[in-house]
């Protein structure tokens, strides 16, 4: 046996994700450098880890009692790297968020600084929809979420981070913009959602429902990403965030249709429950939003604060 650590590590990433795309993308890996590191760990054992059945992936029950005791010996690993960095006064430990699929735009800028001063802290960003978002602060599984609707029942502390502003978005040049369109222009277009439990389709369809718009459900997606492809195929339109659209406004694939009462308006928060007892490092980067978020949305998002200056009447 000469297995490696990092085989360990993508071994044990493979077994939670039951993926070797999905493990792939967490571990920033390709996709065939997992595959290689995965055939080379099984080789080292007479019986299979996994087995595949039409395209998916399973652990065998062999491969469930690796993939823990993996975790165990990688536990005691960071645990060993934890005591030496701690042993010359570094700030160590595990840094938790959770944040919704628009807010992977927004939060590693809020991150990048503070992870480089603090080279002991491992970061665990899980981007999904708002409602495992949530259920992930509801299980304290997580030291803070970024979202961009405060939860009603949750008890949560929170801090602002910045402005959060949803247009009416469509392929360049399909419809005129020098005009400020009626709200029942969205009764007439094919509209694009997102998938149910998302934040942005909750914000869009509470706006639909306020203005009282009978609205033609064109398609629904799974991500953000999925709904700017299909709106520059020329599929449809939607109500999108502004912040994650820059690049396809800056190549004029996309464009900004002026309507009434858009855009929707809220805020990006980072919040957490109010009954947490924060770790050291989770105390360590509320103290650091709490003093530089002026100068990191200063400094990072001058391009989105110019743009809404733009567009505001």
């Amino acid at each position: 046996m000469n297995y490696t650590l990092n085989q360990l590590q993508i071994f044990l990433e493979v077994s939670q994700q039951q993926s070797v795309s999905k493990a792939a993308e967490v571990l920033h890996l390709t996709q065939p450098a997992v595959s290689i590191q995965l055939k080379n760990f099984q080789d080292q054992f007479p019986i299979p880890l996994t087995e595949i059945v039409g395209r998916k992936i399973y652990i065998t029950d062999f491969g469930k009692e690796i993939a823990a005791a993996a975790d165990k010996i990688l536990n005691e690993v960071r645990a060993i790297d934890h005591k030496t960095l701690a042993y010359r006064g570094k700030l160590v430990g595990r840094l938790k968020i959770s944040v919704v699929s628009t807010g992977k735009y927004v939060m590693p800028y809020f991150l990048t600084d503070f992870l480089s001063q603090h080279p002991g802290i491992e970061l665990t960003l899980d981007v999904t929809n708002k409602t495992k978002v949530l259920e992930s602060l509801k299980q304290n599984e997580v030291d803070f979420s970024l979202v961009s609707i405060l939860p009603e029942k949750l008890p949560v502390q929170n801090i602002e981070l910045m402005q959060n502003q949803l247009y009416l978005v469509g392929k360049a040049g399909q419809l005129s913009t020098k005009k400020r369109h009626p709200q029942n222009i969205l009764e007439k277009l094919p509209i694009i959602y997102r998938e149910s439990g998302s934040g942005t389709r909750y914000t869009m369809e509470r706006f639909i429902e306020q203005k009282k718009l009978s609205v033609r459900k064109k398609m629904e997606l799974t991500s953000n990403e999925a709904v700017k492809q299909a709106i520059i195929a020329g599929l449809g339109f939607s109500i999108l965030p502004l912040i994650g659209i820059k690049n396809e406004l800056q190549n004029q694939d996309l464009q900004i249709i002026p309507v009434e009462d858009l855009p929707i308006r809220s805020k990006w928060h980072l919040i957490w429950r109010k009954s947490k007892n924060l770790t050291p490092v989770a105390q360590a980067y509320l103290d650091y939003i709490n003093t530089e978020k002026t100068e990191i949305i200063h400094e990072k998002f001058s391009w989105y604060e110019a743009v809404i200056d733009r567009l505001t009447p």
